[in-house]
């Protein structure tokens, strides 16, 4: 019998049944690619994550560099944020690592990872997209919005993710209140070039808490019909954002029916800087 050990924790939050919800395995050996993904198909939540060691004589209090994967109940995924949050996480709170920073290795190149407080800081990749014409994606965008005005519309190719900016006459009460169909998303695209499809607004900063934009992100498919809340979406939003807005520092508020809250900092070496909390809800083990 092999007991595997697993916590669900919600990412971007600092709520129980808010943020995003990730299982993360911390596993002392590989497994099989099959039953990485039996797993995360049987957790069923947007994404799970399995943290090993690289170096054998490592523990997860002492190493300093793991090996991170990510899937959905469906596929691996290339980059997947708030489960990063999730594992680094675990690994501080759980494991007592005592390294002020972790590194992953991802398929996404080396992520690290630094506790601050009560936030947890990870250094991403930055997606910068690229402006498009509206008519090319228009089906994709009735499917999402229907007639609603929109004010730009960008495509970062390297992550597949279409970024759709909603007019500034809209109010946030519009974004949060859309019924977007998943399967009329996926009718809508087949080409391939759009994996996920991300819906922005101009924030109000000078409300409190004052966010500078708000989003919603869907990725039917991935098998995900709308993701709470994504850390690489974010990788695109505060690229095109911070562009907009001028400013290198930035809170965003992802409006799904759970929320959450990511502070983003854009790095001097080209990178973003995407901050948030955690609160684990589950602690167990998975039998087989």
């Amino acid at each position: 019998m092999m007991e595997i050990p697993v916590y669900t924790v919600d990412a971007f939050t600092n709520l129980p049944f808010k943020g995003n919800p990730a299982a993360i395995c911390p596993l002392l050996h590989e497994l099989s690619d099959e039953l990485y993904q039996k797993i995360a198909a049987e957790m069923n939540l947007s994404e799970t994550a399995f943290v090993t060691r690289i170096n054998p004589s490592d523990n997860f209090t002492t190493g300093q560099v793991f090996r991170l994967r990510w899937f959905t109940p469906t596929n691996e995924v290339n980059l997947c944020g708030h489960a990063t949050l999730a594992t680094a996480a675990v690994l501080f709170q759980y494991k007592n690592n005592v390294n002020p920073t972790v590194v992953f290795e991802t398929r996404s190149g080396d992520l690290s990872v630094t506790q601050q407080g009560q936030r947890i800081v990870m250094d991403f990749p930055l997606n910068p997209p690229t402006r498009q014409d509206p008519n090319e994606f228009r089906d994709i965008i009735k499917a999402a919005i229907g007639d609603h005005p929109v004010q730009d519309v960008y495509l970062s190719t390297t992550t597949k993710k279409l970024m759709v900016r909603l007019a500034d006459s809209c109010e946030r009460s519009l974004l949060t209140s859309l019924k977007v169909d998943p399967t009329a998303l996926l009718s809508s695209e087949r080409s391939g070039r759009v994996k996920g499809l991300i819906l922005t607004m101009l924030g109000s900063p000078d409300c409190q808490p004052g966010y500078d934009f708000y989003s919603r992100y869907f990725a039917p498919w991935n098998g995900i019909p709308e993701d709470p809340v994504t850390g690489s979406a974010h990788t695109v939003l505060g690229s095109y954002w911070s562009d907009k807005l001028g400013k290198r520092k930035m809170r965003a508020y992802q409006c799904s029916r759970r929320g959450g809250e990511l502070e983003l900092e854009m790095r001097d070496d080209g990178r973003i800087n995407i901050a948030g909390q955690t609160v684990t809800v589950l602690q167990g083990t998975i039998i087989l």
